[in-house]
């Protein structure tokens, strides 16, 4: 098991956001061309606000930052409200001020995905490589679109999106059953790669799962297992999240 893991657990959602906020900012701050990934849902909106309102109150440069999106949903508008680059327009992107050549994702629509995929990793690394990369953990342990049964050596790549997210976003997006819905995302190997993570998980719904990420096997069932392994991961939960640990 990796001995740099290091678990905080917080009482309060405000607390819990400010302490993200202030990681990604810190690292902001700390290297200048740091090359950052972030992570969309309902687990980092705020710290997304937050940072965007930390740098408006006091700003600071940010022309050789570059900021990237994990993973996105593929076969819908890059302006559908639940993409994940408007999601990060919205939040953070579009509040910094952010050129557009500051900012990655990978597309919402492609005619050669695998080449995209392939674009998208060489043009991280002659960035740098990832410094940091905020990740949410979901309920079955997927990181991404990188779902249970995963491989540990996946890359960058297209995969099958849940069932429930999909039939949401068809719904909202009245997208006919048959135009393909998936999610193009980081592969695991990519993810593992990253200098330094910051796993978040909040509410009671995420308490099995951080149990079974931290204290189980190290599995492709539950892909975020994974974690154990990364030098450099740090966990943050609240304290429903952190309920059976």
């Amino acid at each position: 098991m990796n001995s740099r893991m290091n678990s905080t657990i917080l009482k309060t959602e405000e607390a819990f956001d400010l302490y993200a906020a202030e990681r990604i900012l810190s690292q902001m701050r700390s290297k200048p061309d740091a090359v950052i990934g972030l992570s969309t849902g309902r687990t980092t909106g705020a710290m997304h606000r937050l940072v965007a309102g930390a740098w408006q109150a006091c700003p600071f440069d940010l022309s050789a930052l570059t900021f990237f999106g994990l993973d996105e949903v593929v076969g819908v508008s890059p302006e559908y409200s639940g993409a994940c680059v408007a999601m990060l327009r919205r939040e953070i992107f579009g509040p910094l001020g952010l050129d557009e050549s500051r900012f990655l994702m990978l597309p919402t629509a492609s005619d050669d995905y695998p080449a995209a995929c392939l674009a998208f990793r060489k043009e991280l690394a002659r960035r740098g490589g990832i410094d940091l990369l905020v990740l949410g953990l979901g309920e079955n342990g997927h990181l991404g679109f990188n779902q249970p049964g995963s491989s540990f050596g996946s890359r960058a790549r297209v995969a099958e999106m849940d069932p429930a997210l999909e039939a949401r976003i068809r719904r909202e997006t009245g997208t006919p059953p048959d135009v393909f819905l998936g999610g193009v995302t980081l592969g695991l190997a990519d993810i593992m790669e990253a200098r330094s993570l910051l796993l978040v998980a909040k509410g009671p719904a995420k308490a099995e799962i951080v149990h079974a990420m931290l204290k189980g096997p190290v599995t492709e069932a539950v892909p975020a297992s994974i974690l154990q392994r990364h030098p450099h991961c740090d966990f943050l939960f609240d304290t429903q999240a952190a309920a059976l640990l």
